[in-house]
């Protein structure tokens, strides 16, 4: 959940991860194909760092791989939904992460095209979806640049 917050990535990129695509080095992670095809390098903040090195497989291994078929990706539905019942939280699916993660980067002052880029998202017009969060930041940045004309 900590790297689906932080990252932005889509479910089916984080199970597809093998321990071979992190970078521990510079704090990133490939992603080799995302759901439009294209490549990815996504930040990781410290604590994922923290996470990954206390965790590391083998390199050709899947990062979240079954327990009974190794080659295979980690069934964790029935994890996630108890998880969420222990929570109390109603109505939340894996991918809201990724929403969750758009929405604090626009709240905290990032731009459209840097959420955008983070994402993956080809067009803007996806983006534009989290632009009521960046008001605020929108608002300071006009005052910062231009507050002082007269």
């Amino acid at each position: 959940m900590l790297l689906a917050l932080t990252t932005g990535a889509r479910r089916g990129e984080l199970v597809g991860l093998r321990w071979s695509d992190f970078d521990i080095e510079r704090a990133v992670v490939h992603v080799a194909r995302t759901k439009n095809g294209d490549a990815k390098v996504l930040p990781l903040v410290p604590a994922v760092v923290e996470e990954v090195q206390h965790l590391a497989g083998a390199p050709g291994a899947l990062v979240f791989a079954s327990k009974r078929v190794p080659g295979q990706a980690y069934s964790f539905e029935t994890r996630w939904v108890a998880a969420l019942k222990a929570a109390g939280v109603k109505a939340f699916r894996f991918h809201d992460l990724r929403h969750s993660c758009a929405s604090l980067l626009a709240q905290n002052g990032a731009t459209l095209l840097e959420i955008g880029d983070l994402l993956g998202h080809r067009q803007v017009s996806m983006t534009k979806r989290y632009s009521h969060l960046a008001a605020s930041h929108r608002s300071a940045l006009v005052n910062r640049v231009l507050g002082d004309l007269r």
